[in-house]
Protein backbone atom coordinates (compact mmCIF):
# COMPACT_ATOMS: atom_id res chain seq x y z
CA UNK A 1 0.00 0.00 0.00
CA UNK A 2 2.82 2.47 0.97
CA UNK A 3 4.33 1.65 -2.60
CA UNK A 4 1.39 2.43 -4.50
CA UNK A 5 0.40 5.71 -2.39
CA UNK A 6 4.12 6.97 -3.07
CA UNK A 7 3.41 6.69 -6.84
CA UNK A 8 1.22 9.24 -6.82
CA UNK A 9 -1.15 7.90 -9.49
CA UNK A 10 -2.64 4.71 -8.54
CA UNK A 11 -5.96 4.53 -9.36
CA UNK A 12 -7.86 2.53 -6.43
CA UNK A 13 -6.24 5.06 -3.96
CA UNK A 14 -6.81 8.05 -6.32
CA UNK A 15 -10.58 6.73 -6.25
CA UNK A 16 -10.45 6.69 -2.22
CA UNK A 17 -8.89 10.02 -1.83
CA UNK A 18 -11.74 11.62 -4.01
CA UNK A 19 -14.37 9.44 -2.26
CA UNK A 20 -13.77 10.61 1.37
CA UNK A 21 -13.23 14.25 0.28
CA UNK A 22 -16.81 14.01 -1.50
CA UNK A 23 -18.45 12.34 1.57
CA UNK A 24 -16.24 14.45 4.19
CA UNK A 25 -16.50 11.95 7.40
CA UNK A 26 -15.28 13.32 10.41
CA UNK A 27 -14.47 9.90 11.54
CA UNK A 28 -13.50 6.51 9.38
CA UNK A 29 -12.96 2.98 10.13
CA UNK A 30 -10.74 1.81 7.12
CA UNK A 31 -10.60 -2.17 6.47
CA UNK A 32 -7.90 -3.49 4.88
CA UNK A 33 -5.40 -1.26 5.24
CA UNK A 34 -1.63 -2.36 5.80
CA UNK A 35 0.17 -1.88 9.21
CA UNK A 36 3.73 -0.53 9.85
CA UNK A 37 5.16 0.69 13.04
CA UNK A 38 5.62 3.87 12.27
CA UNK A 39 2.21 3.80 10.10
CA UNK A 40 4.20 5.30 7.21
CA UNK A 41 1.42 3.99 4.40
CA UNK A 42 -1.80 5.22 6.95
CA UNK A 43 0.04 8.83 6.63
CA UNK A 44 0.76 7.94 2.65
CA UNK A 45 -2.54 6.70 1.79
CA UNK A 46 -3.85 10.28 4.31
CA UNK A 47 -2.02 12.42 2.27
CA UNK A 48 -4.09 15.59 1.31
CA UNK A 49 -6.81 14.40 3.10
CA UNK A 50 -8.02 16.79 6.92
CA UNK A 51 -7.06 13.92 9.08
CA UNK A 52 -4.88 15.01 11.48
CA UNK A 53 -5.33 11.73 13.73
CA UNK A 54 -4.61 8.73 12.91
CA UNK A 55 -4.71 5.13 14.69
CA UNK A 56 -4.00 1.61 14.00
CA UNK A 57 -2.28 -1.13 15.94
CA UNK A 58 -0.51 -4.38 15.30
CA UNK A 59 -2.74 -6.96 13.94
CA UNK A 60 -2.68 -10.82 13.95
CA UNK A 61 -2.63 -10.54 10.39
CA UNK A 62 0.60 -12.31 9.03
CA UNK A 63 1.83 -12.57 12.68
CA UNK A 64 4.17 -15.70 12.63
CA UNK A 65 2.96 -18.49 15.00
CA UNK A 66 5.56 -21.31 13.85
CA UNK A 67 2.66 -23.60 14.27
CA UNK A 68 0.43 -25.54 11.57
CA UNK A 69 -2.32 -23.50 12.26
CA UNK A 70 -4.82 -24.71 9.31
CA UNK A 71 -3.92 -28.29 9.95
CA UNK A 72 -2.82 -29.09 6.46
CA UNK A 73 0.96 -30.82 7.66
CA UNK A 74 3.23 -28.24 5.69
CA UNK A 75 4.16 -24.84 7.89
CA UNK A 76 4.70 -21.38 7.07
CA UNK A 77 1.88 -20.73 4.80
CA UNK A 78 -0.13 -17.46 4.93
CA UNK A 79 -3.16 -19.05 6.77
CA UNK A 80 -0.33 -20.69 9.40
CA UNK A 81 -0.24 -16.93 10.55
CA UNK A 82 -2.42 -15.55 13.36
CA UNK A 83 -4.63 -14.09 10.89
CA UNK A 84 -4.30 -14.86 7.32
CA UNK A 85 -1.56 -13.25 5.93
CA UNK A 86 1.37 -13.13 3.10
CA UNK A 87 3.12 -10.76 5.37
CA UNK A 88 2.83 -9.50 9.02
CA UNK A 89 0.56 -6.64 9.07
CA UNK A 90 -1.17 -7.61 5.52
CA UNK A 91 -4.88 -5.90 5.20
CA UNK A 92 -4.91 -4.77 8.82
CA UNK A 93 -7.76 -2.06 10.11
CA UNK A 94 -6.94 1.86 11.11
CA UNK A 95 -8.97 5.00 12.13
CA UNK A 96 -8.38 8.52 10.41
CA UNK A 97 -10.27 11.16 12.50
CA UNK A 98 -10.37 15.06 12.78
CA UNK A 99 -10.75 14.48 16.29
CA UNK A 100 -8.08 13.70 18.61
CA UNK A 101 -8.32 9.78 19.32
CA UNK A 102 -7.08 9.08 22.92
CA UNK A 103 -4.76 6.65 22.14
CA UNK A 104 -3.59 5.36 25.38
CA UNK A 105 -6.87 4.36 25.94
CA UNK A 106 -7.43 2.43 23.33
CA UNK A 107 -8.91 -1.06 24.22
CA UNK A 108 -7.06 -3.55 21.66
CA UNK A 109 -7.93 -7.49 22.18
CA UNK A 110 -5.94 -8.68 19.34
CA UNK A 111 -4.19 -11.01 21.71
CA UNK A 112 -7.77 -12.62 22.99
CA UNK A 113 -7.40 -16.27 22.96
CA UNK A 114 -10.29 -18.12 20.77
CA UNK A 115 -10.55 -20.56 23.82
CA UNK A 116 -11.87 -17.88 26.46
CA UNK A 117 -14.62 -16.86 24.50
CA UNK A 118 -17.56 -18.49 26.11
CA UNK A 119 -19.54 -21.00 24.23
CA UNK A 120 -17.00 -20.41 21.44
CA UNK A 121 -17.29 -22.59 18.45
CA UNK A 122 -13.35 -23.53 17.98
CA UNK A 123 -13.31 -26.80 15.84
CA UNK A 124 -12.92 -30.16 18.02
CA UNK A 125 -11.95 -33.42 16.51
CA UNK A 126 -12.56 -37.29 17.91
CA UNK A 127 -8.86 -36.33 19.27
CA UNK A 128 -8.39 -33.35 20.75
CA UNK A 129 -9.03 -29.72 19.28
CA UNK A 130 -8.68 -29.32 15.43
CA UNK A 131 -4.82 -28.38 14.95
CA UNK A 132 -3.75 -30.22 18.05
CA UNK A 133 -3.24 -28.21 22.03
CA UNK A 134 -0.65 -26.16 21.46
CA UNK A 135 -2.55 -24.68 18.22
CA UNK A 136 -5.51 -24.41 20.62
CA UNK A 137 -3.53 -23.13 23.45
CA UNK A 138 -2.13 -20.23 21.59
CA UNK A 139 -5.09 -19.40 18.76
CA UNK A 140 -6.06 -15.95 18.81
CA UNK A 141 -9.92 -15.28 18.17
CA UNK A 142 -9.29 -11.58 16.23
CA UNK A 143 -8.35 -12.55 12.57
CA UNK A 144 -6.87 -8.83 12.47
CA UNK A 145 -8.05 -7.23 16.00
CA UNK A 146 -11.15 -6.10 17.83
CA UNK A 147 -10.41 -2.39 18.91
CA UNK A 148 -12.14 -0.07 21.01
CA UNK A 149 -11.09 3.06 20.29
CA UNK A 150 -12.03 6.34 22.04
CA UNK A 151 -11.90 9.57 20.68
CA UNK A 152 -12.71 13.27 21.49
CA UNK A 153 -15.47 15.24 19.89
CA UNK A 154 -16.03 18.77 20.64
CA UNK A 155 -19.36 19.62 22.56
CA UNK A 156 -20.35 15.70 23.08
CA UNK A 157 -17.07 14.24 24.70
CA UNK A 158 -16.13 10.46 24.66
CA UNK A 159 -17.19 8.87 21.76
CA UNK A 160 -16.12 4.91 21.65
CA UNK A 161 -15.65 3.35 18.26
CA UNK A 162 -15.76 -0.30 18.41
CA UNK A 163 -14.13 -1.66 15.55
CA UNK A 164 -13.38 -5.72 13.99
CA UNK A 165 -12.78 -7.22 10.17
CA UNK A 166 -13.82 -11.14 10.40
CA UNK A 167 -12.11 -13.75 8.63
CA UNK A 168 -14.40 -14.72 5.78
CA UNK A 169 -16.00 -18.10 6.65
CA UNK A 170 -14.48 -19.90 3.59
CA UNK A 171 -11.31 -21.48 2.55
CA UNK A 172 -11.24 -23.76 4.98
CA UNK A 173 -11.97 -27.45 5.40
CA UNK A 174 -14.75 -29.74 6.93
CA UNK A 175 -13.72 -28.76 10.48
CA UNK A 176 -15.56 -25.22 9.26
CA UNK A 177 -12.43 -23.65 10.98
CA UNK A 178 -13.21 -20.00 9.31
CA UNK A 179 -16.79 -20.46 9.26
CA UNK A 180 -16.50 -20.86 12.85
CA UNK A 181 -14.12 -18.48 13.45
CA UNK A 182 -15.65 -15.51 11.33
CA UNK A 183 -19.39 -16.48 13.76
CA UNK A 184 -16.91 -16.21 17.09
CA UNK A 185 -15.44 -12.84 15.75
CA UNK A 186 -18.56 -11.41 16.03
CA UNK A 187 -19.80 -13.04 19.18
CA UNK A 188 -17.06 -11.23 20.53
CA UNK A 189 -19.49 -8.24 20.69
CA UNK A 190 -22.04 -10.02 21.82
CA UNK A 191 -20.06 -10.90 25.44
CA UNK A 192 -18.30 -7.67 24.98
CA UNK A 193 -21.90 -5.68 25.36
CA UNK A 194 -22.84 -7.87 28.18
CA UNK A 195 -20.07 -7.08 30.31
CA UNK A 196 -19.85 -3.10 29.99
CA UNK A 197 -20.37 -1.09 32.54
CA UNK A 198 -19.66 2.33 30.91
CA UNK A 199 -22.63 4.10 29.78
CA UNK A 200 -20.28 6.16 27.10
CA UNK A 201 -21.91 6.38 23.57
CA UNK A 202 -20.76 3.98 21.29
CA UNK A 203 -20.55 3.16 17.43
CA UNK A 204 -19.47 -0.40 16.75
CA UNK A 205 -18.24 -0.57 12.88
CA UNK A 206 -16.66 -2.93 10.87
CA UNK A 207 -16.51 -5.67 8.10
CA UNK A 208 -18.61 -9.04 9.59
CA UNK A 209 -18.38 -10.49 5.94
CA UNK A 210 -21.70 -12.25 7.11
CA UNK A 211 -25.04 -11.80 5.44
CA UNK A 212 -27.84 -12.80 7.84
CA UNK A 213 -29.81 -14.07 5.20
CA UNK A 214 -27.29 -14.92 2.29
CA UNK A 215 -24.21 -17.09 0.92
CA UNK A 216 -22.20 -18.72 3.47
CA UNK A 217 -21.63 -18.82 7.31
CA UNK A 218 -23.30 -18.79 10.26
CA UNK A 219 -25.43 -16.19 10.89
CA UNK A 220 -26.74 -16.65 14.51
CA UNK A 221 -24.03 -14.02 15.85
CA UNK A 222 -24.63 -11.82 13.47
CA UNK A 223 -28.57 -11.85 13.84
CA UNK A 224 -28.24 -11.76 18.02
CA UNK A 225 -25.86 -8.55 17.30
CA UNK A 226 -28.42 -6.32 15.44
CA UNK A 227 -30.94 -7.18 17.38
CA UNK A 228 -28.86 -6.01 20.19
CA UNK A 229 -31.23 -3.13 22.62
CA UNK A 230 -28.18 -1.21 23.27
CA UNK A 231 -27.62 -0.76 19.20
CA UNK A 232 -29.46 0.75 16.92
CA UNK A 233 -29.69 -0.38 13.09
CA UNK A 234 -30.40 2.26 10.25
CA UNK A 235 -29.62 -0.16 7.67
CA UNK A 236 -31.98 -2.51 5.25
CA UNK A 237 -30.89 -5.41 3.98
CA UNK A 238 -28.99 -4.49 0.86
CA UNK A 239 -25.83 -5.49 0.01
CA UNK A 240 -22.80 -3.33 0.69
CA UNK A 241 -20.08 -5.60 -1.29
CA UNK A 242 -20.22 -6.86 -4.45
CA UNK A 243 -18.57 -10.22 -4.73
CA UNK A 244 -18.62 -12.42 -7.99
CA UNK A 245 -21.26 -13.77 -9.57
CA UNK A 246 -23.02 -15.97 -9.15
CA UNK A 247 -21.62 -17.08 -6.09
CA UNK A 248 -21.13 -15.93 -3.25
CA UNK A 249 -23.13 -12.65 -5.48
CA UNK A 250 -23.73 -9.22 -3.40
CA UNK A 251 -23.99 -9.41 -0.17
CA UNK A 252 -24.49 -7.20 3.24
CA UNK A 253 -21.25 -7.79 4.83
CA UNK A 254 -20.24 -4.45 6.42
CA UNK A 255 -22.27 -2.89 9.30
CA UNK A 256 -22.34 0.67 10.95
CA UNK A 257 -24.61 0.34 14.68
CA UNK A 258 -25.04 3.17 16.12
CA UNK A 259 -25.46 2.53 20.31
CA UNK A 260 -28.86 3.78 21.73
CA UNK A 261 -27.23 6.85 22.96
CA UNK A 262 -27.52 8.46 19.63
CA UNK A 263 -30.19 10.18 17.17
CA UNK A 264 -29.64 9.15 13.87
CA UNK A 265 -29.84 12.09 11.51
CA UNK A 266 -29.04 10.82 8.18
CA UNK A 267 -27.63 7.71 7.02
CA UNK A 268 -26.48 5.90 3.21
CA UNK A 269 -24.00 4.05 1.48
CA UNK A 270 -21.43 5.20 -1.35
CA UNK A 271 -20.80 2.71 -3.79
CA UNK A 272 -17.14 3.64 -4.90
CA UNK A 273 -16.14 0.18 -7.52
CA UNK A 274 -13.04 1.74 -8.56
CA UNK A 275 -11.87 2.74 -4.35
CA UNK A 276 -13.44 -1.28 -3.06
CA UNK A 277 -15.93 -3.89 -3.98
CA UNK A 278 -17.09 -2.51 -0.22
CA UNK A 279 -19.19 0.38 -0.27
CA UNK A 280 -18.60 3.33 2.49
CA UNK A 281 -21.57 2.81 5.26
CA UNK A 282 -22.06 6.64 6.72
CA UNK A 283 -24.19 7.99 9.42
CA UNK A 284 -25.06 11.52 10.86
CA UNK A 285 -25.90 11.43 14.73
CA UNK A 286 -25.94 13.72 17.24
CA UNK A 287 -26.30 12.81 21.08
CA UNK A 288 -30.06 11.51 22.01
CA UNK A 289 -31.27 14.18 24.72
CA UNK A 290 -32.76 12.76 28.41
Amino acid sequence: MLRDALKGDDPQIAAFRTALTTLQPDIIALQGVDYDLRLTALRALADGLNYPFLYSARPNAGQSTGLDMNGNGRFGDADDAQGYGRFYGMGSMAVMSRFPIETDAVEDYSAFLWRDLPNHLYPMTTTGPFGGAEVFASHRLSSRGHWVVPITVPDIGALRLMTYHATPPLYDGPEDRNGRRNHDETAFWLDYLSKDASDAPFILAGTANTDPDRGSGRPEAILHLLSRPELQNPFDASPTADFKDPKPGDLRVDYLLPSIHWTVLDHGMLRVPDASRHSILWVDVTLRHP
